[in-house]
């Protein structure tokens, strides 16, 4: 994996991202296969368990003792354990991580993470209806996988992308903003988008004005040591290309339901000089997720790299906004979300 790190540095911003895929689907799932056929309980447990102990790349930020997590799982598996009796104890083991990219897969049943769950859909900071009705209405425009319509009296162009896995070219993007080319900028909202594609991430950046900036560093584990990474990789802002930027004021909305691609890109965006960051903060899941097989016929999968903002401050479990904006109920009451409001406010002011 070193040498790869090493063909990485040398490649583009993209190339890295889908090199990144790559590396791991290819090389680290191979390492991940058992090395013999034991399907026993016992063996099941231990193999689930030494995996994570030398691949997974965020003890330090979860703060998880995973020799405990060991000692209080591992004396409740014996020769008896039936199937369903143990993916309870390993969604358990894997549970204590409180990691949206670890994941059990059995035979009928999948386990991921509870906290993100609850995370998303009980501290939400955003109303569907309230900006369906309110903000898209039914005369809205739908390009790809973005939603938009003018708001403000048509002095805002409000975009709503709720998932990483949907369409998001730059002939998209540019279609949106040709639309209403009065407007004074962008409202974007990836509020409860739970990730997808990286592709989709660098598209969009290609459209907003690049400096070159440094976006983060990464490293990828390639050691059993919990501390054990390779070298960091500089990770810089993508070129427009032939783009034309977007450098009118661009607003992007994020609340704890963003995860995955949709962190990475709020972390990213921080550092572009037309964009301000608001409502909540995001649920993190920065790192690339990799996985393989266990003896039984069961699949698994966790983070096996790390990314560090320019700050130094790994954000894994949630990239903070500039602007704290918590969603108003007595707002959502009247059919209005203060956030896109505010929003919509700092574009305005900023024109004036």
């Amino acid at each position: 994996m070193h040498s790869s790190n090493q063909a990485i540095m040398h490649s583009s911003i993209k190339a890295f991202a889908l090199l990144a895929l790559t590396l791991l689907t290819c090389s680290c799932e191979k390492i991940f296969m058992p090395k013999d056929g034991d399907a026993s309980p016992e063996a099941v447990f231990e193999y689930l368990w030494r995996q994570v102990d030398e691949h997974y790349s965020l003890f330090d930020v979860k703060a998880v003792d995973w020799q405990a997590v060991y000692d209080s799982l591992r004396p409740q598996v014996n020769g008896k354990t039936g199937d369903d009796q143990l993916f309870a104890i390993l969604h358990k083991m894997l549970n204590t991580l409180d990691d949206g990219h670890v994941d059990l897969w059995g035979n009928d049943d999948v386990a991921s993470s509870e906290a993100i769950f609850l995370q998303r859909y009980g501290n939400g900071n955003f109303d569907l209806n309230t900006v369906a009705l309110t903000y898209l209405r039914p005369d809205h425009h739908t390009t790809g996988g973005m939603s938009y319509n003018s708001i403000a009296d048509g002095e805002v162009l409000y975009i709503r992308y709720g998932s990483f896995s949907s369409s998001a070219t730059a002939d998209q993007f540019k279609k949106a903003v040709s639309r209403f080319p009065d407007a004074k900028g962008i409202v974007f909202d990836i509020r409860q988008n739970g990730g997808g594609s990286i592709q989709n991430e660098w598209n969009l950046m290609e459209m907003l004005p690049s400096d070159g900036q440094l976006l983060y560093t990464t490293q990828l584990k390639n050691g059993p040591g919990h501390d054990d990474f390779g070298d960091p990789v500089a990770v810089f802002a993508p070129s427009t290309g032939d783009n034309t930027p977007y450098s009118k004021p661009f607003v992007l909305l994020t609340d704890r339901g963003c995860y995955s691609a949709a962190s990475a890109f709020a972390l990213c965006l921080k550092t572009y000089r037309n964009v301000t960051v608001m409502g909540d903060t995001t649920a993190g899941g920065l790192a690339i997720p990799s996985g393989g097989a266990l003896a039984n016929g069961w699949y698994y999968r966790f983070g096996v790299s790390r990314i560090l903002a320019n700050d130094g401050v790994n954000y894994e479990n949630g990239v903070p906004p500039h602007q704290v904006v918590p969603l108003d109920p007595a707002a959502v009451a009247i059919h209005r979300d203060n956030i896109i409001d505010s929003a919509c406010r700092l574009i305005l002011n900023a024109a004036h």
